[in-house]
C-alpha cells in the first residue's frame, strides 16, 4: 500500500482541446499514474467497484462495447422501435467541484 519513493512521479495536468465547440474550450486532465496516491486509489477502486456494479452495473454504460451490447439486448426484447429517440449530456467540472464533505457522506450513504 506504501508508495515506491523510487518510482513514484509527481501527478500533471494537461489539457486537451474540444476541437469540436465553439471557442476550442478544453478539458483538464490529471495524470496521476505512478502519482503517490496510485496505490490506495486501486485498493479503493477495487472496493468500491465491486459494490457499485452489483447495485448499479445494469444501468451503466462504461464504454463504447457496453452501449453496443445493451443496445442489441434493448433490439431483442423488442423496445427498440422508429420513435425511439436519443439524447447525449456534456456534463461539465463533474469532479472538479466536487465537495470533499459532500462527497464522504454520499459515498458513506452508498456503502450502508
Amino acid at each position: 500500500m506504501m508508495p515506491n519513493r523510487t518510482k513514484s512521479v509527481l501527478a500533471h495536468l494537461y489539457f486537451n482541446p474540444k476541437t469540436h465547440k465553439i471557442g476550442i474550450p478544453v478539458r483538464p486532465i490529471e495524470n496521476t499514474i505512478g502519482a503517490p496516491t496510485t496505490n490506495i486509489s486501486d485498493f479503493l477502486d477495487e472496493i468500491i467497484r465491486l459494490i457499485f456494479d452489483s447495485k448499479c452495473g445494469s444501468t451503466s454504460i462504461i464504454d463504447g462495447a457496453s452501449l453496443l451490447e445493451e443496445l442489441y439486448k434493448y433490439t431483442k426484447k423488442g423496445l427498440f422501435k422508429v420513435s425511439t429517440l436519443f439524447c447525449t449530456f456534456d456534463i461539465r467540472n463533474l469532479y472538479t467541484m466536487l465537495p470533499q464533505e459532500e462527497a464522504l457522506d454520499i459515498l458513506i450513504e452508498f456503502l450502508q
